[in-house]
């Protein structure tokens, strides 16, 4: 038995992307956002498909997600932001809120988001992760996008033959009808013969 395993396809061609970045930390969020657009062109993404735009902060990325992904113009969405902690507990919500809101946009469309939003102790800390953290980002929509490409070719397949059991059961069903009608005419035609149950038998 053969085991079908999907490799990983970074091939953006044809591939429409949206990127929602964070304008709070802007010379870090600047550099994710750059990083990002550079690799989705190298890897075959054409520029004219890739819609960029931007929020006052982290927290706001996730409705503008909800939009794009409800539009159904785009193969995979990518959010961009930076979130450094301060001396609240303002991180921890802005952390966990806007990385809750992301997950939920990519399970209730069913459309791929590459999460990039920084959560970092220092701006330094930041800095240093910008350019590989929006490359990185930028991989994962493209190879999402294709696997999940490539899974809903598999439900297409499932569809098809559930269809074509489907026309099976109806012709069987079909086939029966027409038993029953030709049993029900044979009965009726032998309620009518003549002798039956002796009637027609008197001169």
């Amino acid at each position: 038995m053969e085991i079908e395993v999907f490799q990983s396809d970074l091939d953006g061609s044809g591939l429409r992307i949206g990127v929602v970045q964070a304008r709070f930390n802007q010379v870090i969020c600047e550099a994710l956002r750059d990083a990002c657009l550079a690799e989705l062109v190298d890897l075959g993404v054409d520029a004219e498909d890739v819609f960029v735009c931007t929020v006052p902060g982290s927290l706001e990325i996730p409705l503008v997600l909800q939009q794009l992904a409800a539009s159904g113009e785009f193969d995979a969405l990518i959010a961009l932001g930076a979130v450094v902690r301060g001396e609240t507990y303002h991180f921890e919500v802005v952390s966990n809120e806007s990385a809750a809101g992301i997950s939920r946009v990519a399970l209730d469309f069913n459309v791929p988001v590459a999460n990039a939003v920084l959560t970092t102790e220092t701006d330094e800390q930041a800095s240093a992760r910008a350019a590989e953290k929006g490359a990185e980002a930028a991989r994962v929509a493209v190879e999402m996008a294709n696997l999940a490409s490539s899974l809903s070719g598999l439900a297409g397949e499932d569809e098809d033959e559930d269809d074509y059991d489907d026309d099976e059961d109806e012709d069987e069903e079909e086939d029966e009808d027409e038993e029953d009608e030709e049993d029900e005419g044979e009965s009726e035609e032998e309620r009518r013969a003549p002798g039956r149950h002796g009637r027609g038998a008197r001169h």
